[in-house]
């Protein structure tokens, strides 16, 4: 899969977020990544906790490269409607663990499952995005919603 076609898929679903205002702390952060697809019926709230319990619980797992967050909980939510990723993006950095730099995170990418097969696919994508030379550090640099529509035309 194309990088694009990841970065289409986020802006197509309108499941992205170039967030204004920056999280008071990780939980308030992940409450934001989750705004959008509360928004659009594909969880709810009782899976948002779900995931900032898991975190408290296991640490910061979630942030699975320097910069990058994936939150996430268990297939078998019952807060979990749909099967979806949503992209946000903030400003300054969102440490997990006190000036850790390795828990730290700009991009959130929140996943939500309901089917495992699309769940995986979803993974899959995703990973084959991040991996893509440059794409991280395009990601974290954007400031707009048009800068974001400017990556789709690399």
């Amino acid at each position: 899969m194309a990088k694009t076609d990841m970065l289409r898929y986020f802006h197509d679903n309108d499941l992205v977020s170039i967030c204004d205002k920056q999280p008071e702390n990780w939980e308030d952060a992940i409450r934001i990544s989750c705004e959008n697809l509360i928004d659009k019926s594909i969880i709810n709230d009782t899976y948002v906790e779900e995931v900032i319990a898991a975190v408290q619980t296991y640490g910061p797992y979630i942030v699975i490269v320097p910069g990058v967050a994936m939150p996430h909980s268990t297939a078998k939510s019952d807060g979990v409607f749909g099967t979806a990723i949503a992209f946000t993006k903030f400003k300054d950095k969102v440490y997990f663990e006190a000036e850790n730099e390795e828990k730290q995170a700009k991009l959130f990418f929140t996943l939500a499952a309901k089917n495992p097969d699309e769940h995986m696919t979803n993974i899959a994508n995703l990973s084959d995005l991040l991996m893509t030379d440059g794409v991280i550090e395009a990601l974290e640099n954007i400031e707009t919603m048009l800068d974001f529509e400017n990556l789709l035309q690399t």
